[in-house]
């Protein structure tokens, strides 16, 4: 892309995006573990990073950015919709940052400017 667009941002995540969290981390974990890493994402406070360190530590390979198709995402951002933040566990073995809800918002807004200070809620 050329031209960086300026990005709106929601003040907190939808309740959709931490129900998506959890379906998410249910995949992955038992679901009383889900539940809990979705009920502290809900308390914990915003805070941003830029897209690409948050990309680096969830050890997201380019061609992998690359093969999703987040052209909705893209679509919402040059409509200057306002974007929901992103939801993002750490392993507590240190092992990759996990996205649980916003990938797709990750990969558009990493193309549109890798700096970007992106908001969301870690836990």
């Amino acid at each position: 892309m050329d031209k960086k667009k300026k990005i709106r941002w929601q003040p907190e995540p939808a309740g959709k995006d931490y129900d998506a969290a959890e379906t998410f981390l249910q995949l992955l974990y038992k679901p009383k573990k889900a539940r809990r890493w979705a009920r502290k994402l809900r308390q914990v406070d915003m805070t941003e990073y830029a897209a690409k360190d948050i990309l680096r530590a969830s050890c997201t390979p380019m061609s992998e950015i690359q093969a999703f198709d987040w052209r909705k995402q893209q679509k919402e951002i040059d409509e200057g919709k306002p974007l929901s933040p992103i939801l993002m566990v750490k392993q507590d073995n240190g092992e990759r940052l996990i996205i649980v809800d916003g990938f797709h918002r990750m990969c558009a807004l990493f193309a549109n400017d890798q700096e970007i200070k992106v908001p969301c809620k870690i836990v």
